[in-house]
């Protein structure tokens, strides 16, 4: 098992940028697909970025073009840049596996973007 701890969230204003970060911690991390994912208030989780060991990234329709996806293996760390955010981005963010079996969930970190 892995265990996650997600940082970086926060307050910003539509336009804004946060660059998001998720260390991991317990087991083998590096031949995993990574991935972040949301929830936001009323809502199913949604994968919204993917990165492979190797480098490779794939992104929701929603976020293509705003977010990146990167990791460090050695640091055992993901991170999501994401510019250009939006109200509708508002949500609580969450890394893990992006194929299933998922590990344990952390406890994610909160954007919220708002004027």
């Amino acid at each position: 098992q892995v265990q996650f701890v997600e940082s970086g969230g926060g307050l910003v204003q539509p336009g804004g940028s946060l660059r998001l970060s998720c260390a991991a911690s317990g087991s083998i991390f590096s031949p995993y697909t990574m991935g972040w994912y949301r929830q936001a208030p009323g809502k199913q989780r949604e994968l919204v970025a993917a990165i492979t060991s190797g480098g490779s990234t794939n992104y929701a329709d929603s976020v293509k073009g705003r977010f990146t996806i990167s990791r460090d293996n050695h640091k055992k760390t993901v991170y999501l840049q994401m510019n250009s955010l939006k109200a509708e981005d508002t949500a609580v963010y969450y890394c893990n596996k992006a194929t299933s079996p998922i590990w344990a969930w952390g406890q994610g970190t909160q954007v919220t973007v708002s004027s």
